[in-house]
């Protein structure tokens, strides 16, 4: 049978990496969002609300994809509401899909935090997980959305009998407008703001995230990781974690990164600096840049998520990730983490979404 692949979640940073991977595969590929992404040839889009289970079905009546990647999720006020609304979007989808009995592999993205919790949680707790972060650590006894996920996924694999794959990546760097968690983006929109203005690229982070040791994931390696485990026997019905392959300390990678730009660079001075805060009246500024150099994307909250940057940058431990597990069962592919972001920074000037 053909390969029809449904991305839900196109339109995000993860998924229209994939859909674009998988297109150049071959493969037949529906993208499903409630903004569906309409600049990827070939890609077929399908609008939906997965909060909506009727706006599913109808969405998705012709259509029987036999792997279904979930690269979606939703942030809501409280871990207890995200449990909630993240784990019916995973029920919805996969309850309309049973209907059609032609579903192969189910695979879903989630992320670190299956190890390191709510940043609360280690945060404010003073839980340090220990590092190097490895698939068979013990799920946390505090509650986490990914967990919710992970279970529906389980619960419609046995009812249906389709294999899975969990696929945990730590930061994704890639392209992608409108996206909730964007650091790569984010740190060329901050950059491109302090050429302008002369402002400083001021370090917003913490003492252990400036001097440890880091990784993080270009979105292109996890396309590939996530058809590799859908079409591999070995790798069937197994969590794999998924970075570049590499590690790096931002004591380098910042200064790296203020060279791209021009920019002079602040480093860790004591205190940290929230980035969120720091762009907090950029708003108008930016609108200011984009009619001046002529770029696509005059909204600054389109393209930057300082919170989120905030949230990984300000860790008071370094997070890195062991490959092993995928390594072993054939996935080899590495990715150079300063190419992925002087690549990214370089598409982002091309699709004229920073000056």
């Amino acid at each position: 049978m053909e390969n029809i692949a449904l991305v839900v979640g196109a339109s995000g940073i993860t998924g229209s990496n994939l859909a674009e991977k998988l297109l150049s595969k071959g493969w037949e590929t529906y993208g499903l969002a409630r903004n569906p992404n309409n600049e990827i040839k070939n890609l077929k889009p399908v609008a939906a609300n997965l909060l909506e289970i009727d706006s599913l079905r109808l969405a998705l009546a012709d259509i029987s994809p036999t792997h279904v990647y979930i690269t979606t999720w939703m942030r809501n006020e409280t871990e207890a509401e995200n449990i909630r609304v993240n784990g019916l979007m995973v029920r919805n989808i996969l309850d309309v899909l049973t209907e059609k009995k032609s579903v192969k592999h189910v695979a879903l993205v989630t992320g670190l935090k299956h190890y390191l919790g709510p940043f609360e949680a280690y945060a404010a707790e003073g839980f340090l997980p220990e590092t190097p972060l490895r698939e068979e650590h013990p799920r946390l006894a505090i509650e986490n959305f990914y967990y919710a996920q992970e279970d529906e996924v389980y619960a419609a694999a046995e009812r249906d009998g389709f294999t899975w794959s969990i696929h945990r990546p730590h930061t994704v760097i890639g392209q992608a407008v409108g996206n909730a968690m964007n650091m790569g983006t984010t740190l060329a929109v901050y950059a491109s703001i302090c050429r302008e203005t002369g402002r400083k690229f001021t370090w917003p982070g913490s003492a252990a995230q400036w001097n440890g040791l880091s990784d993080v994931t270009d979105a292109r390696i996890l396309a590939e990781q996530l058809i590799w485990a859908s079409t591999t026997e070995a790798a069937q019905n197994e969590a794999f974690n998924i970075v570049n392959g590499d590690v790096f300390r931002w004591s380098r990678l910042w200064n790296k990164i203020a060279d791209y730009f021009g920019v002079e660079a602040i480093g860790f001075n004591g205190e940290i600096h929230p980035l969120e805060k720091e762009m907090a009246n950029d708003r108008e500024k930016w609108q200011e840049i984009a009619q001046k150099y002529g770029l696509k994307e005059a909204l600054l909250n389109r393209l930057a998520s300082a919170w989120h940057t905030d949230l990984d940058l300000g860790r008071p431990i370094e997070v890195m990730t062991n490959m092993s597990k995928s390594r072993k069962l054939g996935f080899n592919v590495f990715q150079d983490t300063e190419e992925t972001f002087y690549e990214l920074f370089d598409r982002l000037r091309e699709a004229r979404l920073i000056p």
